[in-house]
């Protein structure tokens, strides 16, 4: 069952009309003006305490911000840190890329000299094939004259025993 807007008002009215009454019989006894002076020392002390907490909150605060510098500055040495490293580690790539290059060369050089090689052994083929065809021309010539010298022999000895054959 819902409360009107009327009903709401009147229990609000009744509230703030006897709120006073019903916090000093609270108070075991006490009359109105005793009860509130008590309030308004326990305010005080209540707003003393929130000072006081203020205070610890800010000294906790100020406290926080120096540890986030700190932590900021030991952050920013450690990055100046690894920025060095990057620096020496690119140091050392260009070290790296300039033996490569000291390599590629000497590479090349050992291409030349592999040309230079390959240039000379083409030139002792030739050398071996010139042989080679002279080696053949000598023994043409070599089994020329051993026809001719098995010739000769024949016939010499064929003439030989011609005349033998007539002599006797």
């Amino acid at each position: 069952m819902a409360l009107a807007e009327s009903d709401l008002e009147l229990i609000r009215n009744d509230i703030r009309e006897h709120l006073a009454e019903w916090l000093a019989e609270q108070s075991l006894g006490k009359p109105p003006a005793v009860y509130e002076i008590e309030l308004r020392e326990r305010m005080v002390r209540v707003e003393e305490e929130l000072k006081h907490q203020r205070e610890l909150m800010r000294e906790g605060f100020a406290q926080m911000d120096k540890r986030f510098e700190a932590m900021r500055e030991d952050m920013e040495k450690r990055f100046e840190q690894i920025d060095k490293r990057f620096e020496q580690i690119d140091k050392r790539f260009e070290q790296i890329d300039k033996r490569f290059e000291q390599i590629d060369q000497r590479f090349e050089q050992v291409d030349q000299r592999f040309e230079r090689i390959d240039k000379r052994f083409e030139q002792v083929d030739r050398r071996f094939d010139r042989n080679d065809e002279r080696f053949d021309m000598l023994i043409r010539r070599q089994d020329r004259q051993f026809y001719w010298v098995l010739g000769f022999i024949a016939t010499s000895l064929g003439l030989t025993l011609a005349a033998l054959r007539f002599m006797v």
